[in-house]
């Protein structure tokens, strides 16, 4: 055997030891590559094979940029075989195909997982919102938009919105996502830290949502609150419009709350300033005072001597005429004289006569009227009567 002989089998054997050391690839597979070099038209892959791999341009890029602008030598790639041989004995690859690839495999995962994505808004189509993932198209139904009303969809069209995959078909290349279900989840946890903390007795900001006869409706951090109308005010509320309007911040007190069902009942008046705390200093037995016909009933009148102090008239006590009803001789918002026959501080109650103030006030001049003159004093007069 002749030395040229003998290199010829060394060199012979040494390739093949070389490409038994390589890794085989099959079309279809996915890698990794080094860059070599990169051309106006194409890039050179060291791919850990016995060729290296060529990328054209189309199966990096669509737009009209130079390749040098994305990839440099010694960037690491993931790429597609597309062909092992090429008829030339390069390996045909395709980074296009590669992240695409790997784009699905991501969403999958994500899919799986249940995982939140950000996505930007590329347009407006029948239906709903066109959203892109990389190269990967996706739809959002009108419906999935948001957890709230979305008047017009335009309104997201170049924004980032934080989504989750809902439907996934690669073999039909659909992907359906929902930014509604980010936004409930979030208003669900918020929720949950709000029933953690939230107590009886506690005072917190809030926006007046909604009126209704009966009362306000206010959000108080991502849960409603309803004040009745009587909690709006120590005062007499006949509709919430009284006192707020919607869009209104208050500072409102919690009164009463239920995890189970939901409802927290609210007050906006201060429970330490209720006027009844003070009616003992205010307020006597037998003194006259005036007051505002605030209700009408057909037992009597009820009557407000002081803001959120109010007293019942009986029927009785209205008129020393006979009435059927106390429509008969008062209407609301009529300015009254009434004197005070019983006071309650702990039932909040107060008997009030109409008659009997008259007929004090009557009584109280005969009286000074049949004195001297001249040790008539208008004030002992009025000592009793606060008008």
């Amino acid at each position: 055997m002749t030395m040229e002989n003998m290199d010829s089998i060394s060199m012979k054997d040494m390739m093949n030891e070389i490409e038994k050391s390589m890794k085989p690839i099959y079309s279809g597979d996915i890698i990794e590559g080094k860059v070599i070099s990169v051309s106006d038209n194409e890039v050179l892959v060291n791919i850990g094979y016995i060729s290296d791999g060529i990328i054209k341009k189309e199966e990096i890029t669509d737009e009209e940029i130079s390749l040098k602008e994305i990839l440099k030598p010694d960037d690491e790639i993931n790429v597609y075989v597309m062909k092992v041989n090429d008829g030339e004995g390069n390996v045909v690859l395709s980074k296009k195909k590669a992240d695409s690839l790997k784009v699905w495999e991501e969403l999958q995962d994500k899919f799986e997982k249940a995982e939140t994505i950000e996505v930007k808004i590329k347009e407006v189509i029948k239906g709903g919102l066109v959203a892109y993932i990389g190269d990967t198209r996706a739809f959002i139904p009108a419906s999935q938009a948001s957890n709230s009303f979305v008047k017009d969809l335009n309104e997201f069209v170049g924004k980032s919105l934080i989504v989750k995959i809902i439907e996934f078909d690669p073999e039909k290349k659909r992907v359906v996502l929902s930014g509604k279900e980010v936004e409930k989840e979030a208003a669900e946890a918020e929720k949950a830290k709000f029933w953690s903390k939230i107590k009886k007795g506690d005072k917190v900001s809030g926006t007046v949502k909604r009126l209704a006869k009966f009362g306000a409706f206010v959000d108080i951090g991502g849960v409603d609150g309803l004040i009745h109308n009587s909690d709006l005010s120590w005062g007499r509320v006949n509709h919430p419009s009284e006192v707020v309007k919607e869009g209104d911040k208050v500072e409102v007190f919690v009164l009463d709350l239920n995890k189970e069902t939901g409802k927290i009942a609210l007050g906006l008046k201060d429970v330490e300033k209720d006027p009844w705390n003070e009616i003992d200093n205010n307020f006597k037995i037998n003194d006259i005072v005036k007051g505002k016909v605030v209700r009408l009933t057909d037992f009597g009148a009820f009557v407000e001597i002081e803001k959120g102090i109010e007293g019942l008239v009986h029927i009785s006590q209205i008129t020393e005429e006979n009435i059927a009803k106390p429509s008969q001789a008062l209407n609301i918002g009529d300015e009254v004289k009434v004197k005070i026959l019983e006071l309650n501080k702990e039932g909040k109650k107060i008997a009030l006569s109409i008659k009997e103030a008259d007929t004090s006030v009557q009584e109280e001049l005969a009286k000074y009227n049949q004195e001297d003159e001249g040790n008539f004093l208008f004030a002992d007069l009025l000592k009793n009567m606060k008008f």
